[in-house]
């Protein structure tokens, strides 16, 4: 494990309307957890509120956002962990595809107990690809800021990014350079790495993850 956590630039993502930004500030703020994040907005609410409550108004929420991100947010601690290897559950979500879309993952040790539940949203007009792209960056990118893997696992269910990153070819899916580089550059920094493809009957905990990235996504003006 590192000795603490780095912080991890987070790569630009898809058009988001102000509100669904600042949300996702405050995501990267606390490692993109987002339990973390949601528990700290619906705190940072007035009344009753919070961040998905109809009754909160976008200027309510806004000022709350704001007044997170200037109160100075810190990361969860770090678990600790007693091996070097790592299982990484990846999942991206569009509504209409393209539409609102989100990303999540889910960090777990060799045991396959969860280290990290992390999500973000991704756009508010993008695709599923995309987003699952956006999801395996940021897996990678947590998990390489918070421990020291050797080996990794990814369990993924989007076959256009299996091809693309472990197919050996150019990326098939337009617009998604900027992620699939910083993939590229995340998995050579761990010796042995390999994908296990998962049907859509499979059990994926990254993806209620993803569910409320889109819905971060899918917040209109404020």
């Amino acid at each position: 494990m590192t000795d603490e956590p780095g912080p991890v630039e987070p790569l630009p993502v898809e058009h988001l309307s102000p509100v669904a930004t600042l949300v996702d500030e405050v995501l990267a703020s606390v490692g993109y957890e987002m339990a973390a994040a949601t528990d700290a907005i619906d705190d940072a609410v007035p009344g009753y509120g919070g961040l998905f409550d109809p009754t909160t108004d976008r200027d309510e929420l806004r000022r709350a956002l704001e007044g997170l991100l200037a109160s100075g947010l810190t990361r969860p601690p770090v678990q600790e962990v007693t091996g070097d290897g790592f299982v990484l559950y990846v999942d991206g979500s569009s509504r209409g595809n393209p539409g609102p879309a989100g990303a999540g993952a889910v960090v777990m040790d060799a045991d396959e107990v969860p280290l990290a539940r992390l999500g973000r949203p991704v756009g508010s007009r993008t695709g599923n690809n995309t987003a699952e792209y956006v999801a395996l960056q940021l897996g990678l990118a947590e998990l390489l800021a918070r421990y020291e893997p050797r080996t990794l696992e990814v369990r993924i269910d989007s076959m256009t990014v299996v091809r693309d990153v472990w197919g050996g070819d150019d990326p098939t899916e337009p617009g998604v350079e900027a992620y699939s580089d910083a993939v590229a550059t995340a998995l050579s920094n761990v010796p042995d790495h390999r994908y296990t493809h998962l049907a859509d009957s499979d059990p994926n905990p990254a993806d209620a993850l993803a569910t409320v990235g889109a819905d971060i996504a899918a917040m209109g003006p404020g």
